[in-house]
């Protein structure tokens, strides 16, 4: 069998963006193409529209298979520390809804909701083992994603492995620290001439650095890829998780009082505590199904075609420490939690490339429907002893210590009845986006989306949101001094929320329901993007100013009530940068800085730096060369890490701010490669580093691990 060894950073971009569009052809030459870099550049995702990066707007970072294969990544967090200016605030909980990770971007908080374009929610973490490519597209990107799943920050997009022509595929095996063991599969197969199936799979079980905690859980991803004629492509796609887990201590310190707490100190010496038990467990189901129909109705016009569906289920513990604020004490609340989530997307695109006059139009018309339903259900909440972190005890008596185990748990629980609720939201949408070429080297980018919401945008009203009507523009423009090489851009972008009503007291003590319009975020950005050294190297740098405006704040003159009209404003500067400036070698690099305060509202937050914004300063770097010759061909090294600033967790008037220190986390590998296998040795947290995410939380992060990574290719 032939095969073409492919390295160059450009043909890696080129052979990514073709296979998205489903233009890559096997020749009767070629039986496999063997790809050696791994960057990926120009997404026709991002803007639902084929746009090279440089004539791009709108700034984006991505992570693809190859990244994480070669980072031995185990876990989603794992894989977006290669993203510049992002950060985890919070792990799963596991909880109904909203159970996913937490992380933050240009100052403000966001969870991974989207799959292929479209709206699909978890309550757990996502499984590395079916994504072709995460793309994290930054800024308030209302006008082509709505209000429904993307943050003032940007949003998180997951790109899953599709079927391809020939058959192939590989299994891996890792191991390592705190009971490591994962296996997955990827196997692609033709059917026939026109019908081509794959298969993704995963199972993986770990403990977890403190004396409790485990995560165990299985994943497969089938899809389906049917060519109808050379018109017509029907793709379906199919993910299902299954996961138990103890819940990542939950320590949460009082927004409502003042700080009894002025050290991290304490925390780190109860690091390596859980106040959980492997007998408390959390059980999380996910069902995703994707179906798609590309049809080319010219050769200036294709239409897309998308239907999902996503089902989410949570049945299991879900507990946290709440701080009672005496400088020891923290009280742990616990339910059985319960519910499931139902989201129905449809979506129908159009896409136009086509000369008006002498001007270049691309062209997008798009419609979307989007449907979520919760249903809550498990038990109420219930007090379950107090831990002293300071003397190291935990009772639910002065001198009775806290038993953990489900039959003890759930005698308590049986006191604090049934939890119960539902909630329904349905957004209709339309959108058109058009890239006018004004001249060969400068471009504009027009956009705009009229959306309607009927419903509840969360699980915490008990009262439908009035129906509201928004508008979301985009405005961009780029222009290249060198073409396809530099270029220097523009945008403004528009996000926006639509935010829950709200029951509020008269002075008279009766009640009312206070309905609010949606939040509106506005972003100006400037940057450049550069294709550096015969397009081995690219640089992106920018600036951005997000204002939000009309934010749900507290009455300065009732606190209990709710008004709108505060102010966030968020700034700050980003640098990417992405290659193989030698033959072998491969980095991944950036630093961001964030400002993000309180402009306007509630006295107790005006002027402070908001608590969803984590660190200032971002840096994440990761390099690999692989040796091309000598004694030592094929033989690779790596070595990266991951740097932030101190960050308040809590941090508002009368309170106080407590900050979590700043750190710097190095990681290394030792790889062996060849043509069908490969060996890695993978070495995270090289110092053995305390270190700590949260959000108005503590939550103590992973040390050192050690992991081996065993792949076959076939």
């Amino acid at each position: 069998m032939k095969k073409l060894v492919v390295s160059a950073v450009v043909l890696v971009s080129t052979l990514a963006y073709a296979q998205e569009n489903d233009t890559i052809k096997k020749s009767n030459d070629i039986d496999e193409v063997i790809v050696h870099g791994y960057i990926t550049r120009d997404r026709e995702s991002v803007n639902k529209m084929p746009l090279k990066e440089i004539e791009n707007p709108q700034v984006y970072n991505t992570v693809n298979k190859n990244v994480i294969k070669e980072q031995v990544v185990t876990n989603f967090n794992d894989a977006l520390k290669n993203v510049t200016g992002i950060a985890r605030l919070w792990e799963s909980t596991g909880r109904g809804n909203d159970g996913g990770e937490y992380y933050t971007m240009r100052g403000f908080s966001l969870q991974p909701s989207l799959v292929n374009g479209m709206p699909s929610l978890s309550n757990g973490t996502l499984d590395p083992a079916g994504i072709e490519t995460i793309e994290a597209i930054k800024g308030p990107s209302g006008t082509l994603y709505g209000g429904s799943v993307i943050s003032y920050g940007g949003l998180i997009n997951v790109i899953t492995k599709k079927p391809y022509n020939y058959f192939g595929g590989e299994v891996n095996y890792v191991t390592g620290s705190y009971g490591l063991n994962r296996i997955t599969a990827d196997v692609n197969v033709p059917l026939s001439k026109s019908l081509y199936a794959r298969i993704n799979t995963a199972y993986q079980k770990n403990n977890t650095f403190q004396d409790a905690g485990f995560n165990e859980s299985f994943y497969v991803a089938p899809s389906v890829k049917f060519v109808a004629n050379d018109r017509l492509t029907f793709y379906i796609n199919t993910e299902i998780k299954t996961g138990e887990s103890s819940n990542a201590p939950m320590i949460f310190l009082n927004r409502g009082n003042a700080l009894t707490f002025n050290s991290i100190g304490v925390f780190k010496d109860n690091y390596k505590k859980s106040y959980t038990s492997n007998d408390l467990t959390i059980n999380n189901y996910t069902f995703n199904l994707q179906a798609q129909a590309q049809y080319k109705i010219s050769d200036q016009w294709k239409s897309t075609t998308i239907i999902s569906r996503s089902n989410t289920k949570t049945d299991g513990y879900y507990s946290y420490l709440w701080d009672l604020s005496n400088g020891k004490d923290f009280l742990r609340q616990i339910s059985k939690a319960g519910g499931e989530t139902n989201t129905t997307g449809i979506q129908q695109n159009f896409v136009g490339i086509f000369n008006f006059g002498n001007v270049k139009n691309k062209l997008l018309v798009g419609l979307d429907y989007f449907e979520r339903e919760f249903v809550l259900g498990g038990t109420g909440w219930m007090g379950y002893g107090n831990v002293d972190i300071v003397n190291q005890t935990d009772t639910v008596a002065p001198d009775q210590p806290t038993t953990l185990t489900t039959s003890a748990v759930d005698k308590v629980l049986a006191e604090s009845g049934a939890a119960s609720g539902n909630f329904q939201t349905k957004i209709y949408s339309a959108y058109i986006s058009d890239v006018v070429n004004i001249l060969p080297n400068l471009s504009a980018m027009l956009s705009m989306r009229i959306d309607h919401f009927t419903g509840q945008p969360t699980a915490y009203s008990t009262q439908e949101s009035k129906e509201t009507t928004t508008f979301s523009p985009k405005l961009g423009l780029v222009y290249q001094p060198i073409q396809d090489k530099v270029s220097v851009f523009a945008n403004y972008m528009n996000g926006f929320q639509n935010v829950d009503p709200v029951e509020n007291t008269n002075a008279d003590g009766s009640k009312y329901w206070a309905y609010f319009d949606p939040e509106h975020a506005n972003q100006w950005e400037v940057g450049t993007k550069a294709n550096l050294a015969g397009d081995k190297f690219s640089i992106t740098a920018s600036y951005y100013n997000i204002l939000v405006k009309d934010k749900i704040m507290p009455d300065p003159f009732q606190q209990n009530n709710s008004i709108q009209g505060g102010e966030v404003e968020s700034k700050g500067f980003e640098i990417s940068f992405l290659g193989s400036p030698i033959t072998g070698m491969n980095i991944i690099a950036g630093y961001s800085y964030n400002d993000s305060n309180v402009k306007k509202g509630d006295p107790t937050y005006v002027g402070y730096r908001t608590e969803e914004a984590g660190p200032k300063n971002l840096i994440n770097f990761w390099g690999t060369y692989k040796f091309q010759q000598g004694v030592l061909k094929n033989f690779g090294i790596g070595f990266g890490g991951n740097s932030a600033s101190r960050f308040y967790t809590l941090n508002r008037g009368g309170t106080g701010a407590f900050p979590l220190p700043s750190y710097i986390i190095m990681n290394s590998s030792l790889s062996y490669t060849e043509d069908r296998y490969s060996i890695i040795l993978k070495l995270d947290n090289i110092a053995n580093k305390k270190y700590f995410s949260g959000w108005s939380t503590v939550t103590p992060q992973r040390l050192r691990t050690l992991s081996l990574s065993l792949n076959y290719k076939f």
